[in-house]
């Protein structure tokens, strides 16, 4: 097999955190704002869990990518301007977590356009990286983002190294996904939307996400972990990404990067097709 990257990169690493608060829930159902126990479990995630997770980066010393939604900037102003105060990456991720496979191709580039506006008025910089909510694109998606300048996207999972995603206009790239890196499908649990799945115990989330590192180290891919601060957030479960943190770090031939920072990479290495 050849080498993907260069120098003595084995496996670059972006931790991803979608800073969506309330606002999944209320676009999934409006009556979610009429429920104060599940508007303040996800409202933990910018109130409490956010500040805690940017402790964490700042002692460990790493750079990650936000993804945040309009609605939630507008509404925490002084933690996104703080996050980009400490060099974080801000991306899009819709105006109230909408995901685009429900919109028209309208609706889509309104709410680019909204999103990109709040953020850059917030932050001071115009977001070039977008993550759809729920990962679910649109058939305009690709083209929309290309069109808007977006440099990249992270909402598909073909690889498990960035890619390039032809748009008819011209070439995106993507930086990958896949539900194995996420929190969601572990944690979640929200009986107002029928969603009671058993809630995973913290040390085989470790594991899972230990084993998906080891495996992608050994055959030199990328590792990019999508978290949601009201999930992750909790003490206990933080452990989880303090713990498995520790582990990359200790193996050579790993870098931290921004997700626009991998996406760059890509584009810079000869060797990454």
């Amino acid at each position: 097999m050849s080498k993907l990257w260069e120098n003595d990169l084995k496996c670059p690493i972006v931790l991803s955190f979608d800073l969506d608060g309330v606002s999944g829930v209320i676009n999934r159902d409006p009556n979610s704002r009429k429920y104060p126990s599940l508007m303040s479990m996800r409202d933990f995630g910018p109130q409490v869990a956010t500040p805690r997770i940017l402790d964490l980066l700042d002692r460990h010393e790493i750079k990650a990518t936000f993804y945040v939604p309009g609605f939630i900037a507008e509404t925490n102003m002084n933690l996104i301007k703080a996050i980009a105060n400490k060099g974080h990456e801000i991306g899009h991720h819709g105006y109230m977590h909408e995901p685009p496979a429900t919109l028209t191709e309208l609706e889509e580039s309104e709410i680019l356009d909204r999103g990109s506006k709040i953020l850059k008025d917030i932050s001071g910089a115009a977001p070039i990286g977008y993550r759809s909510p729920s990962w679910e694109l649109s058939q305009y998606s690709v083209k929309l983002l290309k069109e808007k300048g977006f440099y990249y996207d992270s909402s598909l999972m073909g690889n498990d190294i960035p890619y390039l995603v032809e748009t008819g206009v011209g070439p995106l790239i993507e930086i990958p996904v896949h539900w194995e890196l996420d929190d969601h499908p572990y944690f979640n649990y929200i009986p107002f939307l029928g969603q009671t799945n058993v809630i995973s115990n913290p040390q085989n989330v470790y594991e899972s996400w230990k084993y998906a590192f080891d495996g992608l180290y050994k055959y030199e891919r990328s590792f990019i972990l999508t978290m949601h601060p009201w999930i992750i957030g909790r003490a206990g479960r933080l452990t989880i990404l303090d713990n498995l943190i520790q582990h990359i770090k200790s193996h050579s031939g790993t870098e931290f990067l921004t997700a626009a920072g991998l996406a760059r990479l890509f584009e810079n290495s000869n060797s990454v097709n």
